[in-house]
C-alpha cells in the first residue's frame, strides 16, 4: 500500500515541460551565437578585411567575459531571483545580436560579442537555478541532459543555418535569428515558476575583481602570445617590460591573482562570510577531476571547431556551407551522444564513462592527424570526426551530472557558475591556443621551407610571409606574388610550400590535441564510482 502511494506521489509531481523549453532555448542561444562565428569566418574575413586570428579574438572575447563574470552572475542570480535576472540578460543579448548583425567592422562585432558575454555571464548560472527550481528527482536529471543536449543541437543548427545563409545570403542573417529567438525566449520565461531572491546574500566585489582580473588576464595572454611573441616582446607587443612580452607576463600574473582569489575566498568562508563561489562545490577530489576533465573536453572541442572551418574556409577557399557539411558529422555525434549517453548512466560508473570518453576523444584526433588530406569529405576523416564526437559528447554531459549531483540544491547557482567559468574559460584558451598554436607552427614551417628552396630567391621570399605569416588563400598568395614579377615557377612553388605547410601544421595541432585527450585520462580516473542518479558516499 505504501509503494502504491509513494508511486502516486510521484505521480502527482511531475511537472510541465513547457518551461524547459525557455530554459532550453536561453541555452541554445548563446550556442549558436558562438558556435555561428566558426561558420561565418570566411564571410568575416572578408567584409571586414582582417585576418582570422582577428575573428578568433570575438570568440575569445565572448568567452573570456562570460568566464570571468559568471560567479557574480551567479550571485546576481541568488539576491535577486534567477527569473528576474534571466529575463534582463535576455533582453541584454538579444540587443547585442541587433549590434552583431549591422556591425560595419571588426571592432564592433568585437563589441557585441563582449556584451553577449556579459549577457551570458548571467544565463549560464540562472539556467541551472531555474532547473533547480522547477524540477525535482528524475525530472531534475532528464531536464540537466536535455541542457546539455540543448547545447549540442545549437551547435549542429548553426553550422546547417550558418552554413546555408552564409553561402547563399551572406553571414549576417544567421544572427539576426537570434534576435527572434532572444524575443521568444523572453516571452516563454513567464512560463517559468518565480524564483525568490535573497537580499541577505552579500556580493564579495573583491572576489568578483580578483576572479575577472584573473581570468581576462590569462585569456589575453593566451589569445596574443603569437601577435606579441612567446617570450621576446615582437613588433606588435603595445609594449614590453624588460624586452619580454607582455603575453607571458599576462598569463603568469592571471594564475597568480587565480591562486590569490582561491585564497581571499576560503578567509571569507572562515569568517563566516558569503564568498563569490562555494568552495563545497570542489571540495573533493573527485569533484575537482570533474573541472579539469570539464576544462579539457570543451578546450579540445574549442579548437576543433577552431581549427577545422579555418583551413576549409580560409585555406581551401571553400563556402560556409562546405563547412557545415564536413562539420555535420561531427556535430550531429555530439548532440546524440549528450543525450543518449543517460541511458548508460545506470550501468557505467562517471569514471568508466570518463576513461572510455576520453580514449574515443584521443583516438579520434590521432586518427585524424594521421588521415586528413585536402578533402574533408574523405570517409576516414568523417570516422574521426565521429569518434571524438561520441567521446566529447558523453563527456560533458556526464561531467556537468557529477557536479549537479555533488552538490545541494542551494548550491545549484555555484554549480552552474562553476560550469560556466570552466566551460568558456576552456574555449577562450582552446580557441587562442589553437590560432596562436597553428600559426606558429605554420610560420616555422614555411620559414624552414623557402630557407632551403632553391626556386625561391630574396625577394620572393619576402612575399611568401606576407611579412607577418597567416593562415591565406593561395589565391591571394599568388596575386601577391604575381605582383613582384616571379615566374610561373617561382609562383607554383610558393603556393606548394604554403599548402603544404598549413597542412602539416594542421596534422601537428591535431597531434598536440590527441596528446591533451590522453593526459586527461588521469583526473578521470578519479571521478566517482558510484552511479550518477545515485548520492555519493559522503552524503547518502
Amino acid at each position: 500500500m505504501s509503494a502504491d502511494a509513494a508511486s502516486l506521489d510521484q505521480t502527482e509531481v511531475q511537472e510541465s515541460w513547457v518551461p524547459m523549453i525557455a530554459i532550453a532555448l536561453g541555452q541554445m542561444i548563446m550556442s549558436f551565437n558562438v558556435a555561428s562565428l566558426p561558420v561565418a569566418l570566411g564571410g568575416m574575413v572578408k567584409s571586414f578585411n582582417v585576418p582570422p586570428t582577428t575573428i578568433a579574438t570575438g570568440i575569445v572575447t565572448y568567452s573570456m567575459l562570460v568566464a570571468g563574470f559568471v560567479m557574480l552572475g551567479a550571485k546576481l542570480t541568488q539576491r535577486y531571483g534567477a527569473l528576474n535576472v534571466f529575463r534582463i540578460a535576455v533582453l541584454v543579448f538579444g540587443a547585442a545580436q541587433v549590434l552583431l548583425t549591422f556591425s560595419p567592422n571588426a571592432t564592433m562585432m568585437i563589441t557585441s560579442q563582449a556584451l553577449c558575454g556579459a549577457a551570458a555571464a548571467v544565463i549560464v548560472p540562472s539556467l541551472v537555478a531555474l532547473i533547480a527550481e522547477n524540477y525535482r528527482g528524475k525530472q531534475q536529471a532528464t531536464a540537466l541532459g536535455a541542457l546539455g543536449s540543448a547545447r549540442a543541437a545549437a551547435g549542429v543548427l548553426a553550422f546547417i543555418i550558418g552554413g546555408v545563409l552564409g553561402t547563399y545570403i551572406g553571414w549576417r542573417p544567421a544572427f539576426g535569428i537570434l534576435i527572434a529567438v532572444s524575443a521568444i525566449v523572453f516571452f516563454l520565461s513567464f512560463r517559468l515558476k518565480p524564483a525568490q531572491g535573497r537580499p541577505d546574500v552579500k556580493i564579495d566585489m573583491v572576489g568578483v575583481v580578483l576572479a575577472a582580473t584573473a581570468i581576462i588576464l590569462i585569456s589575453f595572454g593566451f589569445n596574443n602570445l603569437n601577435g606579441w611573441g612567446m617570450g621576446v616582446a615582437g613588433p606588435n607587443a603595445p609594449f614590453n617590460i624588460l624586452g619580454l612580452s607582455p603575453a607571458p607576463i599576462f598569463i603568469v600574473v592571471g594564475i597568480v591573482l587565480g591562486q590569490t582569489f582561491l585564497m581571499w575566498t576560503r578567509r571569507r568562508e572562515a569568517a563566516q562570510k558569503t564568498p563569490l563561489l562555494a568552495l563545497e562545490v570542489i571540495d573533493s577530489p573527485q569533484e575537482r577531476a570533474a573541472v579539469y576533465a570539464m576544462f579539457s573536453v570543451v578546450a579540445l572541442e574549442a579548437a576543433l571547431n577552431f581549427s577545422v572551418p579555418l583551413y576549409i574556409q580560409i585555406v581551401q577557399g571553400q563556402s560556409p556551407l562546405t563547412t557545415a557539411i564536413a562539420m555535420m558529422p561531427f556535430n550531429l555525434t555530439v548532440f546524440f551522444a549528450a543525450m543518449l549517453i543517460v541511458r548508460y548512466f545506470d550501468r557505467f560508473t562517471p569514471r568508466q564513462i570518463g576513461r572510455y570518453g576520453f580514449i574515443l576523444c584521443a583516438v579520434g584526433l590521432l586518427w585524424l592527424a594521421f588521415v586528413v588530406r585536402n578533402d574533408w569529405s574523405a570517409i576516414p576523416v568523417l570516422l574521426g570526426l565521429i569518434v571524438f564526437g561520441i567521446g566529447q559528447g558523453s563527456l560533458v554531459t556526464l561531467l556537468f551530472n557529477v557536479l549537479v549531483t555533488a552538490s545541494p540544491k542551494e548550491l545549484a547557482g555555484d554549480v552552474g557558475s562553476l560550469r560556466g567559468t570552466a566551460n568558456n574559460l576552456a574555449a577562450a584558451l582552446g580557441t587562442a591556443v589553437a590560432g596562436a598554436l597553428l600559426v606558429g607552427l605554420l610560420s616555422a614551417a614555411v620559414l624552414r621551407s623557402i630557407a632551403e628552396n632553391p626556386l625561391l630567391p630574396p625577394e620572393i621570399q619576402s612575399q611568401v610571409d606576407l611579412d607577418s605569416i597567416n593562415f591565406v588563400s593561395n589565391d591571394r598568395l599568388e596575386s601577391a606574388i604575381t605582383a613582384t614579377g616571379a615566374t610561373p615557377e617561382q609562383v607554383a612553388e610558393a603556393v606548394r610550400v604554403n599548402t603544404e605547410s598549413r597542412l602539416r601544421a594542421l596534422k601537428i595541432g591535431l597531434l598536440l590535441m590527441a596528446g591533451l585527450a590522453l593526459l586527461t585520462i588521469i583526473p578521470a580516473s578519479r571521478l566517482p564510482n558510484y552511479r550518477p542518479g545515485e548520492l555519493p558516499p559522503q552524503r547518502a
